[in-house]
């Protein structure tokens, strides 16, 4: 049984294949947290709570004279803004007389069979395989006001355990929702290690440890997207954890706009971690008989270090979190346009990229930014999404057939949620996009945000999408968003409810994306967001890859892909080839290591394949043909780190290793050429110890690989890269 219930002294205890998970509620009926880590022995672990009488610590007042009882000290399940627990809270609710002051105790329980799901909000779902389990924990206010019903689902065999809180007003006055986090949990001791994913436009990602110390050490967004800055997953680590050892524990945010996730080491050293929308741009009027569902957060246990929490994700995100065909079917390598000609370009200048591309086995050619409305140059034509025939010289459906002639399929960019207001759209329905009366907006890239909570602004884009999409075979949409959102104001909306807008613009986006799935069930979807700004568990619901940084450059992108693999799959990385000198760093590495790297995510091109010589044109040839042969090995086998770029001096490695052990693929690229330099190894992991393996003709026992390592080719050039096929016998 995934969930087992101690009705007697009300003890809730969750377990997957190797994590547990418990909660109890006290006499008091306070939900306290008394595990979460290691599978063991059923029991009741609120005995390892101490109890002390803590100077200005108040007690609540149905304690009655019991001083060693704190709400301030105590390991709580969901702990509340105003109830004398100062440290940070997942719960602050202003009532109808203006007060916060709240206190949760317990009502009840429930288990259902299966994994529960969240209206209009991407969740992890159950496959027939799975074994999953909700239990749903009944509070209610002391004032008896709202219930919080907190949802956890125990995905069994995944080690996955979710949740999510829904709030309901069960009063007959409305009540503000100003701080509503996803998770909470308590740990009685804080001597952890916060690992976090900072970066900026074109540097996203970079993999950041450091040791937590007294007070609150925090990440977050409050860009209206969950941002290039930082991402939206958190782990907490003993000290000594590393890649293959360890204790750690994964948190992921299943969204994509503004977060808010903290690690707070009280004065008692025990640590709260708390994740969930940022408070900052947001306050939900909670009308009477009114439910709010906050996003999913999937968290994961691991003993055994970093490599296997992140193999944890990687399976359960492909699995049970992505849908759809490309869920499975193999994805097209691509020739997307941008890098290549910009805005300038024509119908002819794009058949000609078309006709290089096929003839190198490209499977899929991707017309980017420029095609519609007034658009040569970024400043003016968003929202305007008709065909701009004229510059293309034909209409879409016959650019698309003469590509599909050439046996290539067809793809397009849009940008839904900006709006230029040099655009036909705007001078129309300036009121349809976010600015606060009476202030000038904030322009970024020239453009402005669509109000996206607006069912109406969102039934006219869809509208025009679905008529371009429809006059032709489009088989992939790269679907864009070019700035974070500021000046958030709704025109539809009254001042009390213009705090909802931030998460309804994301509903309404989820909306979007579900309606266009649905509709074209058999168009891949990519999501991008200037690169990888929305590059979160929440998009693959939708999208089951996102372009992972606008930066192309190979030797830049082993951070950003290093950073991505530590909680997302390899297959939701867009990686491409691209030209050089790369356009972001104006660095050169040769064509061999741009593929190396790429092929470590979703694989395509991004450059003028018209100004390739036939020499490099062979060598796509060979790179294509290579990737398709190791491709279920790259996408759907294991990943290990087997060093970091951000340390690393001379090489930097990763492996790739099938489930079933019997072949793996390590790439290598040589960061540094030092004349006369000393031998490099290393030692590679996931391979069947009792086995044979199969390296350039020569044979290795399968624990002398991992033990002892092998010898890495001696680099001739900055940057070369190997690509080293491992195959059992």
């Amino acid at each position: 049984m995934a969930i087992l219930l101690d009705s007697e002294n009300n003890v809730f205890t969750l377990q997957t294949n190797h994590s547990m998970y418990q909660m109890k509620a006290d006499r008091y009926g306070v939900l306290l947290h008394t595990w979460f880590g290691e599978k063991g022995k059923i029991f009741d672990y609120s005995y390892l709570i101490t109890y002390a009488d803590r100077g200005f610590s108040g007690n609540p007042y149905d304690v009655d004279d019991e001083r060693t009882y704190s709400l301030d000290a105590l390991p709580q399940e969901y702990p509340t803004y105003g109830s004398g627990d100062y440290r940070g809270s997942a719960l602050k609710v202003r009532y109808p007389d203006g007060t916060t002051s709240c206190e949760l105790r317990y009502v009840k329980h429930e288990v259902l069979e299966g994994k529960y799901s969240i209206p209009g909000l991407p969740a992890i779902y159950q496959m027939p395989e799975n074994k999953a389990d909700t239990l749903v924990i009944t509070l209610e206010d002391t004032r008896k006001v709202f219930y919080v019903h907190l949802y956890y689902g125990v995905m069994e065999d995944l080690d996955i355990i979710t949740r999510s809180v829904r709030i309901e007003n069960h009063s007959d006055a409305p009540i503000y929702l100003e701080n509503v986090q996803s998770t909470c949990v308590d740990y009685l001791h804080g001597e952890f290690d916060l690992h976090t994913f900072y970066g900026r436009h074109v540097k996203e990602r970079n993999y950041q440890r450091a040791a937590i110390h007294h007070g609150i050490q925090s990440v977050g967004s409050t860009r209206g997207m969950s941002s290039h800055q930082y991402n939206p997953f958190l782990i907490l680590s003993d000290k000594d954890t590393t890649e293959t050892s360890g204790n750690c524990y994964g948190f992921s945010f299943l969204y994509s706009g503004d977060f808010l996730g903290s690690a707070e080491f009280d004065t008692y050293n025990q640590t709260r971690l708390l994740l969930g929308i940022h408070p900052g741009n947001f306050q939900y009027r909670l009308e009477p008989d009114e439910t709010f569902c906050s996003p999913e957060v999937a968290m994961t246990y691991s003993n055994k270090g970093l490599e296997h929490l992140s193999h944890t994700y990687h399976k359960a995100y492909r699995n049970n979190l992505c849908r759809g065909k490309f869920k499975k079917a193999r994805r097209p390598v691509l020739l997307n346009s941008w890098e290549g000609v910009y805005f300038d370009f024509n119908g002819e200048k794009l058949l000609q990229m078309a006709r290089d591309a096929a003839s190198m086995g490209i499977e899929l050619f991707v017309m980017d930014d420029g095609w519609f409305g007034k658009r040569d140059k970024d400043v003016s034509g968003l929202g305007d999404w008709f065909v701009n025939e004229k510059k293309l010289g034909c209409t879409l459906g016959e650019l698309s057939e003469q590509i599909h002639a050439l046996g290539l399929q067809f793809g397009i960019w849009f940008e839904p949620e900006c709006v230029s207001e040099d655009s036909d759209l705007y001078r129309a329905h300036p009121d349809w996009a976010l600015k606060v009366p009476g202030k000038a907006p904030t322009r970024s890239r020239y453009q402005l945000v669509l109000d996206f909570s607006r069912a109406d602004v969102r039934d006219y884009i869809f509208k025009q999408m679905c008529q371009v999409l429809d006059s032709a075979k489009i088989e992939y949409l790269k679907w864009d968003f070019n700035r974070s959102i500021s000046d958030i104001y709704s025109a539809v909306l009254p001042a009390d409810k213009q705090g909802e807008v931030a998460h309804r613009f994301i509903l309404g986006l989820y909306d979007m994306l579900d309606k266009l799935g649905r509709r074209y069930p058999n168009m891949l979807i990519e999501g991008c967001c200037g690169g990888g700004g929305r590059f979160d568990a929440g998009m693959l619901y939708y999208s089951p890859q996102i372009w992972g940084s606008d930066n192309t450059d190979a030797v830049e992108r082993l951070t950003i892909q290093y950073g991505s693999s530590f909680c997302y799959p390899i297959s939701a990385i867009g990686s491409h080839v691209s030209q050089c000198p790369n356009e972001q760093t104006g660095r050169y590495t040769p064509i061999n290591t741009r593929a190396t790297v790429a092929m470590s995510g979703t694989f395509g091109y991004e450059l003028d394949v018209n100004h390739m010589t036939p020499a490099e044109k062979e060598v796509v040839k060979s790179q294509i043909f290579e990737f398709k042969k190791y491709y279920d090995l790259i996408q759907y086998g294991r990943y290990y780190r087997l060093t970091d770029p951000m340390k690393t001096k001379d090489y930097h490695c990763w492996q790739f290793a099938a489930e079933d052990k019997s072949e793996a693929l390590l790439c290598v690229v040589a960061l540094q050429i030092r004349p006369n330099g000393p031998g490099c190894w290393t030692k590679l992991r996931g391979l069947d110890p009792d086995s044979i393996y199969e390296i350039n003709g020569e044979e290795y026992p399968g624990d002398v690989l991992m033990n002892a390592g092998i010898p890495l080719p001696k680099a001739t050039e900055e940057y070369e890269s190997f690509r080293i096929h491992i195959q059992k016998k």
